[in-house]
């Protein structure tokens, strides 16, 4: 609200708007009100009386001049129902008030009348300025900065903006903590919103409203810059098998460009190793690039994608993301069992022979009770046919079942199928053929439910002709990392529209809620599309589907090329997607996964044995090895909220990317697994989005009952703060019978009555 207007409502009403807020209307009549109600309807019946007798006089100026008389006369009579105003306030120096300062890196940018947002903060919040001392004539005031920790400060002046992080949540609800059991007035928050914690803020927002704790925020910064390039997200994969080439997909808000092209660019370890060019989109400001990095050797990379600078840029340091790529030497292990010989198997086979990150383990059914076994690892492998235990199965990261019917598998073997995707978090992948899918009998059991089609269909004839499809990629296909068959988006399409058509025998139902297609089929008599490949989340792993019986004809057609490698690169890359995303037994991770030197992480382990059943008795060290090779131990400790998981913290001094390598030692039993990484780096950070968010501020102040000003109004608080249901407060009656409005009202009906008579010459 701005401030003249502030001002005038409370010259009219004697209040600030601030105090009707907070105030609970109650009245206070100095005379029964029923008496009041009479002498109301008395007087009103005595004015009709009085001026129904005028003589000479229009019964329109009579019934104007009789209203105006009554409503003043009604005022009047209200004024003695004596209405109030009950409202607590805080018993002077008797409560504390927390002022929390963001000290993050975002407080550097310089967009407040020149100056840098601290600098701005520090001169409103001067330890001997009026805000300050007007605030400590009332409240003992706790000063505290915030950013990846929360800690008091003596002077705002010593705040420095260092920090690489703003976890608004965790300062919120640390203030909450570290003040209980003293009488917490109220909490001021001096920031420019830019959270970038990731933290739990409905939780903190919660505990505060159960305290009626109201937390009044304070926006520091410019809510939107005219000129800025931002790189605002990196989607990549943060693991990928070595060989295969990666996928970067970034979001860069242009603003202020116009359509001059912006060069974004990926480094690898400060190695460029991808360059696109990116206009601003017509229908907004973020436009998303895609950036295609090479094949990579075995090792861990710091991957920055970078935009380049608009002249005279308020905020270059935005123009940098980083994220960690571990690139795995593989080999990862698939496992295919198909019931009967076809070309499939054999093309598939030959497909992914030569990538030295994938080892195809091939299970065929050559005889009923012997079976083929291809890539295995000795001869004890497989012997007996299919896996039947999880510690065997689950020692794969991804299956392909072919043509071969459910009643080759034992429930408990189709049970551990699904249990492969949804507990060990594998991926699965159902071919078509006259064996499979709803031919195959599966509609019904456990392995169904994997898969993201319906099996609810009527089984097809499979004696009868196969249906041809023409197969097309659709838009989630064209941008999904497993069908760019090409060097370029433009490329793959065009690759796309000339495949040859391949055949199916299977009844392919609909896709199920949440699962997504990436490949369609469209039979010459048909006017709608099929689902050919498709696939969706189940629990942890992945579920698929590819209706086709004949993909090899992707190699072997007549209209393919003798060095059309098509078809090598499909499988290749599908069923890398397919098992890359399975996790290891050993998971750990770092929260958060990128911040300053001297900041605190929480390193987390999630362990399970070769079944996957999470484990609570292991002794768990997790070795930090900092990019100069030195390495830290530290020991992690099971979390009693979760089965499976082990916490610790560790505090780094060394910049760089971090390798977590950690050790299970249970029993007699020792795993060791390098499975995570850390980046520690402050040289963009907190500046993602450095505009401030001025929404999230306004939010955290309406759903705790405080009130959001920005950084020029903060003088403003010094009376708001005072009213408040938290701390020691002292609870009166403000009288509203008094207030200069109510004079006016009555001086206005009385002078509109005089100003009528003259008008209508009756005076």
């Amino acid at each position: 609200m701005p401030t003249y207007l502030d001002s005038l409502l409370t010259f009219l009403f004697k209040y600030s708007p601030r105090v009707f807020e907070r105030g609970e209307f109650v009245l206070t009549p100095v005379v029964p009100p029923l008496v009041l109600g009479v002498v109301a309807l008395l007087s009103v019946g005595v004015v009709a009386w009085l001026y129904r007798g005028l003589q000479g006089v229009s019964a329109m100026d009579r019934v104007v001049l009789g209203t105006l008389r009554a409503l003043a006369v009604l005022i009047l009579i209200a004024c003695l129902l004596r209405p109030a105003l009950v409202i607590a306030s805080a018993v002077p120096q008797r409560n504390v008030l927390a002022v929390l300062f963001d000290d993050s890196r975002s407080q550097r940018i310089v967009d407040v009348d020149g100056a840098t947002r601290l600098s701005a903060v520090q001169r409103t919040f001067a330890d001997s300025g009026a805000l300050l001392s007007a605030l400590e004539e009332r409240f003992a005031v706790r000063r505290i900065r915030f950013g990846a920790e929360t800690r008091p400060v003596d002077s705002v002046g010593s705040l420095q903006a260092t920090s690489t992080r703003t976890d608004l949540a965790q300062a919120l609800d640390a203030t909450r903590q570290e003040l209980t059991g003293v009488p917490l007035a109220g909490v001021i928050v001096v920031t420019d919103g830019a959270d970038n914690s990731g933290g739990d803020l409905d939780a903190a927002l919660l505990g505060l409203r159960a305290r009626k704790v109201p937390v009044y925020t304070v926006g520091v910064g410019q809510v939107r810059f005219d000129r800025d390039v931002a790189v605002e997200r990196v989607n990549a994969t943060s693991t990928v098998l070595a060989g295969g080439t990666v996928l970067v997909d970034a979001s860069v808000r242009l603003r202020g460009a116009g359509n001059d092209p912006v060069t974004v660019t990926a480094e690898a370890d400060g190695r460029i190793v991808a360059t696109e060019q990116v206009r601003a989109p017509k229908n907004g400001e973020v436009a998303t690039v895609r950036l295609r990095v090479p094949p990579l050797p075995a090792g861990t990379y710091r991957l920055t994608v970078r935009a380049s600078a608009l002249p005279n840029e308020m905020v270059p340091e935005n123009n940098v993301a980083h994220t960690v790529l571990q690139v795995r030497s593989g080999p990862d292990r698939v496992l295919y069992i198909e019931g009967e010989p076809r070309p499939e198997f054999a093309f598939l086979r030959r497909a992914i022979a030569a990538d030295s990150g994938l080892q195809l383990v091939g299970l065929l059914r050559s005889a009923e009770g012997k079976f083929l076994r291809l890539g295995v690892r000795d001869s004890l492998e497989l012997l007996t046919g299919f896996p039947t235990t999880r510690e065997e199965l689950f020692s794969y990261r991804a299956i392909i079942v072919g043509s071969i019917e459910a009643s080759f598998f034992s429930g408990d073997q189709l049970r551990m199928l699904a249990d492969f995707v949804n507990v060990r978090g594998g991926g699965l992948l159902a071919l078509g053929g006259r064996s499979a899918l709803t031919e195959g009998g599966y509609r019904g059991t456990p392995m169904s439910d994997v898969l993201p089609i319906a099996l609810d269909r009527a089984p097809r004839d499979t004696a009868g002709a196969p249906v041809t499809y023409t197969v097309r990629p659709t838009s989630a296909g064209l941008a999904h990392a497993a069908l760019q068959i090409a060097e370029t988006d433009q490329t793959s399409t065009a690759k796309w529209a000339n495949m040859p058509p391949l055949t199916g025998v299977n009844a392919l139902g609909a896709l199920r809620p949440g699962a997504s297609a990436l490949l369609t089929g469209r039979a010459p008599e048909s006017t709608t599309d099929q689902p050919l490949l498709a696939w969706h989340r189940y629990g942890r792993g992945i579920g698929a589907v590819f209706g086709v019986q004949d993909s090899w004809l992707w190699r072997m057609h007549a209209d393919v090329a003798v060095d059309d490698l098509t078809h090598l690169v499909f499988w290749r890359q599908l069923l890398r997607w397919l098992a890359e995303g399975a996790p290891d037994r050993t998971i750990v991770s770092a929260s958060p996964d990128r911040l300053g030197t001297n900041e605190p992480v929480t390193l987390r382990a999630q362990v399970a044995d070769p079944a996957f059943l999470d484990v609570n008795d292991a002794s768990i060290t997790t070795t930090v090895i900092a990019p100069s090779g030195a390495p830290i131990d530290v020991p992690l400790d099971w979390s009693v909220r979760a089965d499976g998981v082990y916490t610790g913290r560790f505090v780094p001094t060394e910049t760089g990317v971090h390798t977590l390598a950690t050790q299970v030692v249970r029993g007699r039993d020792t795993t060791r697994t390098t499975t995570g990484t850390l980046l520690v780096d402050d040289a963009d950070a907190d500046v993602t989005q450095p505009e401030q968010r001025e929404a999230l501020l306004r939010r955290v102040a309406q759903e705790t009952g405080g009130r959001y000003v920005p950084l020029a109004d903060a003088a403003s608080l010094i009376d708001d703060v005072q009213y408040t249901e938290s701390g020691v407060v002292v609870r009166e009656a403000r009288d509203l019978w008094d207030m200069p409005a109510v004079f006016l009202f009555v001086a206005l009906c009385l002078g509109a009555e005089w100003i009528w008579r003259r008008a209508r010459g009756l005076a």
